[in-house]
């Protein structure tokens, strides 16, 4: 398969792999504070790399729409890099993003002409042209969107679309949902001779003669009495027996004379949904007018955001993408739109933006959607606001210069990232929802709070097992103890503790300070020992 080539891209290859992890500092909540959703400010670059221990392969459905390097200066960010640059920028942030995807997930992104085509031979190497193992078969597409309704006077040639490039993780995995009849689709449905069964729409009763067996070729009678044979080249898609057993329920049409050649019934009761395709016009999924409209409303002309995406647009990719509950991800959210289309729609999300406009913008504009407005989607999926979000700051690295631990880190954010570099999974630890999004702050803890912080965090040593090997941290951060009686080095009494308490028969690394066993102890238990900070990885 060809590459795609540019100066620096070794550099940028060098990156995806040597982003340093940042702790992720805890602002403010808004709305119930229970709340799973996030909203970052800061480098998504290293954002994305500080959520990688929490939430790698637990993405359903990834929406990024980035700058489309058109050489403009917009108010709100820069759109003129230089093509070597704006490459640069996408390649680590594009494999960051894949390793979060799940693996039945799907990735779609936003862009125009100017990076379009550089960008679908990127993504083709970054995730996969076509998988190399039969029978599976690769999946991607180029979904065209329709965001003008009516040519630009001042082009000759004016741009009507945009491209959202879609690609899954694992093809054979993925499976998209049908879209929801609304709008034209559901316009389509009729009842024109009274049927009991509700409205239908007629679809064609002819098939292809590749697979047709015999009785798929007869001659129909109208109930006018004219004749059809099967077209030159089809089969009537059904054997004659069951076809008249259709006529007889009522569920063929031959048109309002009773002599047009014969279509089937379906009702619009009996359906689910439509299969999409790549072609969205503008009535079905919103373009830039509407986009603009619903800016101004929640912002005002004076402050409103540049380049937004439609309700309609957002809504139509988590419809296909994701279901309730679903977890989301907008690493480049601008305004906003896709993570207030998440809320609305009952998916978790992750938001992510650099720029001031992340307080600016997405902050109150989530506020608006827990407060209930009824802009954009919400009519359509009936919204009656409530929920809420987390914002986050990017925090300091982990890792200071010299090597060693950041002060700031507590215990969870270092078993997650140990856990995750060792096994390449997540870590989920056995705490409660609430304490899950604690693991990611950084606020300070003072010594009256050590013992509600310890039991919320349950620090306990034990991380878990990975392919028959269990894994156990000896860093008792949350409380600041760094005494061997605190637990942090591994003696006699801690080990018979830990095997007492956290039992395990095969191989076991334990993480911690410094050990006071020997080595003979230690290989007759199975015991890798590990000293922090030293045999901790900084990348």
């Amino acid at each position: 398969m060809p590459f795609l080539d540019w100066v620096n891209k070794t550099q940028a290859v060098r990156n995806a792999a040597t982003v340093p992890y940042h702790l992720l500092q805890f602002a403010q909540g808004y709305g119930k504070p229970e709340t799973d959703n996030m909203l970052i400010q800061g480098d998504n670059l290293l954002a994305l790399k500080a959520l990688l221990p929490f939430y790698r392969g637990q993405v359903k459905c990834i929406f990024i729409d980035p700058p489309y390097n058109t050489q403009s200066a917009f108010e709100h960010y820069d759109d003129k890099l230089e093509h070597s640059q704006w490459l640069s920028m996408m390649y680590p942030r594009l494999v960051l993003l894949r390793e979060l995807l799940a693996e039945d997930g799907s990735i779609w992104v936003s862009i125009d002409d100017n990076e379009g085509h550089y960008l679908k031979v990127l993504m083709d190497e970054v995730f996969g042209r076509k998988s190399f193992e039969q029978p599976r078969k690769y999946f991607h597409a180029n979904v065209i969107w329709q965001k003008r309704t009516s040519p630009d006077a001042r082009l000759s040639l004016g741009a009507a679309h945009d491209n959202i490039l879609v690609y899954a993780k694992d093809p054979d995995k993925l499976k998209l949902n049908l879209v929801p009849l609304s709008g034209e689709k559901a316009i389509n449905f009729k009842n024109p001779d009274n049927d009991p069964r509700g409205a239908w729409a007629s679809t064609d009763f002819t098939g292809q003669i590749g697979h047709a067996t015999p009785n798929q070729f007869y001659t129909i009678v109208t109930p006018s009495g004219k004749q059809f044979p099967p077209p030159n080249g089809r089969c009537w898609a059904l054997a004659e027996d069951t076809f008249y057993n259709l006529v007889n329920e009522g569920r063929v049409w031959f048109g309002k004379t009773g002599n047009s050649k014969p279509r089937l019934k379906r009702y619009i009761s009996e359906v689910e949904g439509v299969a999409s395709w790549t072609w969205w016009p503008n009535t079905e999924v919103g373009h830039n007018q509407e986009s603009k409209k619903e800016i101004n409303a929640l912002f005002g002309s004076d402050s409103a955001f540049e380049t937004p995406k439609p309700e309609r647009l957002i809504q139509r990719i988590l419809q296909l993408g994701t279901n309730i509950g679903d977890l989301i991800l907008d690493s480049f959210s601008g305004s906003g739109t896709s993570a207030a289309v998440a809320h609305k729609m009952g998916r978790r999300y992750i938001g992510i933006e650099m720029g001031e406009h992340a307080q600016t913008h997405c902050i109150p504009r989530l506020q608006k959607v827990i407060e209930g407005e009824q802009g954009g989607i919400s009519k359509a999926v009936n919204w009656q606001g409530g929920g809420g979000f987390r914002f986050y700051t990017l925090g300091d690295p982990v890792f200071l210069p010299d090597g060693s631990i950041n002060p700031a880190v507590r215990f969870a954010s270092l078993a997650a990232y140990l856990w995750h570099f060792d096994t390449g999974e997540p870590w989920q630890s056995p705490v409660t929802l609430s304490a899950k999004r604690e693991t990611l702050q950084t606020e300070s803890v003072s010594e009256t709070d050590s013992v509600y912080v310890a039991n919320t965090f349950s620090p306990t040593p034990f991380l878990g097992i990975h392919q028959g090997t269990a894994y156990y941290l000896l860093y008792n951060g949350i409380l600041g103890d760094r005494t061997p009686q605190g637990g942090n080095v591994l003696t006699s009494p801690i080990l018979a503790h830990l095997l007492e308490q956290y039992p395990h028969d095969g191989a076991k690394v334990i993480y911690g300070e410094i050990t006071r066993l020997g080595d003979a102890r230690l290989r007759a238990e199975g015991i890798e020992f590990r000293q922090i900070p030293y045999d901790i990885p900084t990348r």
